[in-house]
């Protein structure tokens, strides 16, 4: 699970904090730069294509194992996109840029599924608090290597005037990297899998090609629509972008919802894998499975949120790129993996959802400091301080909530309840980050830090809610 979680936390600076830095070198506006986190809507939207994951046989992999083979076909895809992305310059071809992050986007989220799978089938719901912690581990080793080693490189190959084949490289040396999963997928064993309702060939390849189709029309769909308004007024934008999103999954259902009325698919079949993963938890929380999911939405808005501005506060407080590998990427990976041990060791020994409180305390709490940064001068010792504590909190906080969610998902319906959950978990955040840029402009660094902050206290009222109404069942 170690390696598994390198595998899994390796590609995801990449696709936010490393490409953050690229950007900015390469000239990109600070409101564009932090609505190319909207690429991350990947993870968010994930739920939607993991009952393909879930349900369906890689053809010519099968001899791997249901878990393994896509866990394979995901980790050689993303070596693809890491090569691809390389190959790209922002400052003359940002579109293409943002098309080849959004694949590896999408193939890192399919990984997550596949690994998200593999864990709770491996072991109990007492020993996830263990696995969670070297998964945590994995995870945030690789985003030392992803954040801190990338700038680091970056550093050392040249970054004070802008050279695309820096970052280039940066990528393609990353790409490499990605063996380390792809190694550990070729010599793990495969879970006890209990899942044997798996669909046949035809079947797969009539979902797929509706997946497919309904995704493009979700994307063609949201290029068309323009804003009619024509200002650049923030709440304005922020409220039409949400009006977009569920304009866009409105065509993209219309297409899944022609194919049915035409028997292209089954209705039945479309029921059963999408819809009863849902109906399965919303039988074993009744009334309460609502309020469950709006406290998985709002969990990690405060760290989320504040994360995606994170190095471009940095870039402009006045610290160089080599400081921000140092201290905001090296020591802040390590306070991460001791967050990440302790978020486990409180889940085990206090139960989840106290630690779950906890986390929620400490995540919120931290961004308050980043406000006390964004006041103070450029003190080296402040910002090890600021990014130590935020590490600590933001690893404290993921291992219980993984704990959380490993606790919810079914194990009838492993890979599409985890998805559905940690989508739910993104999708409210992402939408708001993807705007950070331009509420800060609109309010200064200082003021974005403390609203990120009160954005975790109506979490606390619900874990606190919860934890009375709706114990955790299996």
């Amino acid at each position: 699970m170690l390696f598994l979680g390198f595998s899994s936390g390796l590609p995801i600076l990449l696709v936010f904090s490393t490409l953050s830095v690229w950007l900015f070198k390469a000239g990109i506006s600070r409101s564009t730069v932090t609505l190319f986190s909207w690429a991350g809507f990947a993870y968010a939207f994930k739920y939607l294509w993991s009952p393909i994951v879930d349900n369906f046989k890689i053809p010519f992999l099968q001899q791997m194992g249901h878990r393994r083979s896509w866990l394979l076909l995901a980790q050689v895809m993303i070596v693809l996109c890491l090569i691809a992305t390389s190959l790209t310059d922002p400052s003359q071809t940002l579109v293409l840029t943002a098309v080849a992050i959004t694949c590896l986007a999408i193939f890192s989220a399919t990984q997550d599924i596949v690994i998200d799978a593999y864990r709770i089938e491996s072991a109990s719901h007492r020993l996830q608090g263990p696995l969670s912690s070297m998964y945590i581990a994995g995870y945030r080793t690789a985003m030392l290597v992803g954040g801190a080693g990338s700038l680091w490189l970056a550093s050392y190959l040249g970054t004070e005037i802008y050279d695309k084949t820096v970052w280039q490289i940066v990528y393609l040396f990353m790409a490499v990297l990605m063996s380390v999963g792809i190694i550990t997928t070729v010599l793990s064993s495969e879970p006890k899998n209990k899942k044997n309702n798996f669909l046949k060939i035809s079947q797969h390849t009539k979902f797929l090609f509706v997946f497919i189709l309904s995704f493009l029309g979700f994307i063609m769909s949201y290029n068309f629509l323009l804003n009619p308004f024509g200002t650049d007024e923030i709440l304005q934008k922020f409220l039409f972008s949400i009006f977009k999103i569920f304009l866009c999954f409105v065509s993209s259902s219309l297409i899944i919802f022609i194919f049915i009325k035409t028997k292209f698919i089954s209705k039945e079949q479309t029921k059963k894998i999408y819809l009863e993963p849902i109906k399965n938890f919303t039988n074993r929380y009744g009334k309460f499975a609502f309020y469950i999911l709006l406290l998985i939405s709002l969990y990690r808005i405060a760290d989320v949120v504040m994360g995606v501005i994170a190095n471009i506060f940095y870039l402009e407080k006045g610290f160089n790129i080599k400081e921000i590998a140092t201290y905001s990427k090296f020591f802040g990976v390590f306070a991460t993996i001791l967050g990440g041990f302790l978020g486990g060791f409180f889940s085990i020994k206090f139960g989840t959802m106290k630690s779950l409180f906890i986390g929620a305390v400490v995540a919120a709490g931290s961004n308050l400091l980043f406000a006390w940064l964004a006041l103070s001068k450029i003190n080296i010792i402040f910002l090890i301080t600021v990014i130590t504590a935020d590490n600590i909190s933001s690893g404290f906080a993921g291992a219980a909530f993984v704990v959380y969610l490993s606790g919810l998902t079914s194990i009838k319906f492993t890979a599409t309840q985890y998805a559905l959950f940690s989508s739910i978990m993104l999708f409210i955040p992402k939408l708001i980050a993807g705007y950070a840029g331009s509420w800060v402009d609109f309010m200064g660094y200082a003021n974005f830090f403390i609203i990120t902050a009160l954005l975790g206290v109506p979490v606390l009222l619900l874990i606190i809610w919860i934890a009375r109404i709706a114990p955790i069942k299996n």
